[in-house]
């Protein structure tokens, strides 16, 4: 007999279009945090409550998985929500969907277990020692740092029970965004949060936090559900390509920051936090790197040729290299989270009241001079305002590109929108409204009455609509997205003017005579709610009398001007209770900080700002709104003459017939 050959099995090569793909970036970064605790010391035994070497040790590499869990839970799920197109025979956003509910379950689990380290870290007690279990579950809700990342397991818990339920693409873009939402509790409390420039290094985690998460999980999400994008592949690693970039300045920006926070200075580069430090940003720039190849070559090569084997083979290298890279960088810092930085995160000295109140010392008192010298950057509001303005002016030169005009009043309005909130949130209303009710309420009534309308004036909506593209493959984009909100049934609602003047007096009586008052006034969050509130209410309001963007059905001038004068007297009620009141608001706060002689008065000279403040914005609504009035008039009677032109005054005819007739049937029939 001869022998017949055998075909010769093969073992399936080892893909990083798989799920081994974040095991990887997992695996990465476990080593390198390894070495990282190990070289910054985060893992020495304590002299005194030593929680044990599990704990020391266990405690970095959890964060590890948790980090990568929780962005491959938000790269899927802005994968499936946002950038993936979905076929007809295609089960795309369902495999997302699949792969987020997963990984929201490893992010759920390993949070809980970095709670559980977390508090033996806290407390200096072993791992089921007497009366562990008990203490850990009260103190995780007391401490706020244990707090925030209970809170983060439970919005991981809630994707997890949603992404399961196999949402489609509103859905999945949905959850996305309440996955951002999970970072702002772990950036409050960071290692950042304790440092001396609170608002900095608070504000610079955040957005660090973010843009990491999102190019992170984007990326380990394209890895994963690289074989099922098919023809889809192009145009989903393009638009990712795109947020990347965006992530990327964010993530360098914020960066640079946040260490020169902790570091204290060139020395702090010496030690072996700063060490650490430089190992991070030498990935951070071979990142830099990957994602400008990834930019030239992958997405053109995809563009121009989708179904090329050579183009998905070098997306698969880059992407796979990147993510290794990436696990990398997780690794060293989730180890500089567990060193100590040269800034130490509480002050070895003792501060001012004013310092242990709003974070900052007490400035001098307010002269004239300072209300154009005195300057403090927030950047988190800086940044918000440059980005306002350089996207909005990339818009309309691409308008302008295509042979598009756009007004330049409305350029000039968005633009000056936009620098007076620069004034207001760095300038000497921001220095002094921490610790001056009267300079509070003059920064919180022009952020709330005067940037909106100079803001609303610039027609943003409109903008983005005529220059962002339309996406024909059903997939969320920038545009559709503003679309979806602009036509939302809460826009309609909320952009009613009897509704948006409501909320506007509502909220703000029940801001100032409640405690969130005082919460704005000692807690970095409280202020960036409060900033927020007024801003996106301010704006609503405004654009429901005098906006020019589509939206809901605007209601006639008229009744527009009847509710501007409505809630006009409505806030000069208001502004006189805090001229003639004689309860403190924020009592604890100001009777504390004692920053000037007499509370009481300077809050009735608040009054006295809130009362007068409103005349600006209302002569200005006033003005718009009797403009729109009379160009409307003008628009008519033009059109009721062409009309007249075209059928020989057909309708003054047939009125003066009708007056005819009617006076005849009034006098009857005529004698003779």
């Amino acid at each position: 007999m001869t022998d017949v050959a055998r075909p010769e099995r093969t073992r399936p090569r080892a893909s990083l279009t798989d799920p081994r793909g974040p095991a990887a970036a997992v695996v990465a970064g476990l080593l390198l945090c390894l070495l990282a605790v190990t070289f910054g010391g985060a893992a020495t035994k304590l002299e005194l409550l030593d929680p044990g070497g599990l704990v020391r040790w266990g405690l970095p590499l959890v964060r590890v998985v948790n980090d990568v869990a929780l962005a491959l839970t938000v790269g899927a799920l802005m994968l499936g929500g946002l950038l993936m197109p979905e076929a007809a025979k295609t089960r795309r956003r369902a495999r997302a969907a699949r792969y987020a509910g997963w990984s929201a379950l490893t992010w759920a689990a390993a949070g809980t277990l970095g709670v559980v380290f977390g508090y033996a870290d806290v407390s200096g007690r072993q791992i089921g020692s007497a009366g562990f279990w008990t203490a850990c579950w009260h103190l995780t809700w007391q401490l706020e740092t244990l707090r925030a990342a209970a809170i983060t397991v439970l919005i991981a818990l809630v994707i997890a029970l949603f992404c399961f339920a196999q949402p489609g693409r509103n859905g999945q873009a949905g959850l996305f965004f309440l996955g951002l939402l999970a970072l702002v509790p772990l950036a409050l409390v960071g290692h950042s949060a304790g440092s001396a420039d609170h608002d900095t290094a608070v504000n610079s985690l955040l957005v660090h936090l973010l843009g990491v998460t999102i190019w992170v999980g984007g990326l380990l999400g394209l890895l994963v559900l690289w074989r099922g994008l098919g023809k889809g592949a192009a145009s989903t690693v393009a638009r990712f390509s795109r947020i990347a970039t965006w992530c990327y300045v964010a993530v360098g920006v914020s960066g640079v920051l946040n260490a020169a926070v902790r570091l204290g200075g060139w020395d702090g580069l010496q030690t072996r936090y700063g060490v650490l430090v430089l190992a991070k940003g030498a990935c951070l720039g071979l990142l830099g790197v990957f994602g400008y190849l990834q930019r030239e070559r992958v997405v053109a090569r995809l563009r121009t040729d989708p179904k090329a084997a050579g183009s998905k083979r070098l997306f698969v290298r880059l992407a796979g290299v990147e993510g290794l890279v990436m696990g990398a960088t997780i690794g060293i810092a989730a180890a500089l989270a567990r060193s100590a930085p040269p800034v130490p995160d509480a002050p070895t000295r003792a501060v001012d009241i004013a310092t242990s109140l709003t974070g900052y010392p007490a400035p001098a008192r307010l002269v004239g001079s300072d209300w154009y010298t005195a300057w403090r950057t927030d950047w988190l509001f800086t940044a918000v305002a440059l980005v306002g303005i350089g996207v909005y002016c990339a818009w309309v030169l691409r308008l302008r590109r295509r042979g598009d005009r756009w007004p330049w009043m409305r350029l000039a309005s968005w633009c000056a929108g936009w620098v007076v909130f620069l004034y207001l949130t760095n300038g000497a209303p921001a220095i002094y409204g921490r610790v001056q009710f009267s300079v509070h309420m003059l920064e919180h009534m022009a952020v709330s009455m005067l940037v909106p309308i100079l803001l609303v004036r610039g027609g943003v909506v409109t903008l983005a609509l005529r220059a962002l593209p339309r996406r024909k493959d059903e997939t969320l984009g920038p545009r559709e997205l503003i679309l979806a909100v602009t036509h939302s049934r809460a826009m309609n609602v909320m952009a009613n003017p009897a509704v948006a003047a409501a909320l506007m007096l509502g909220t703000l009586i029940l801001f100032y005579y409640s405690p969130f008052f005082e919460l704005a006034l000692r807690t970095h969050t409280g202020h960036l709610l409060m900033m927020a509130h007024f801003m996106l209410m301010g704006y609503i309001y405004a654009w429901s009398l005098v906006g020019i963007d589509p939206g809901p059905k605007r209601w006639p001038a008229p009744l527009r001007l009847g509710i501007l004068l409505i809630t006009i007297t409505f806030h000069a009620f208001f502004g006189v209770a805090l001229m003639t009141g004689t309860t403190l608001l924020g009592a604890d706060f100001f009777t504390t900080l004692h920053f000037v002689d007499s509370a009481i008065t300077d809050q009735q000279r608040g009054g006295t700002v809130a009362w007068g403040s409103g005349e600006l914005p209302t002569l200005l609504l006033a003005l718009l709104i009797a403009v729109e009035w009379m160009r409307k008039d003008e628009v008519d009677a033009g059109r009721y003459e062409r009309q007249a032109q075209r059928d020989e005054d057909a309708e003054l005819k047939a009125y003066n017939q009708y007056l005819a007739q009617r006076s005849q049937g009034r006098t009857g029939p005529t004698k003779e």
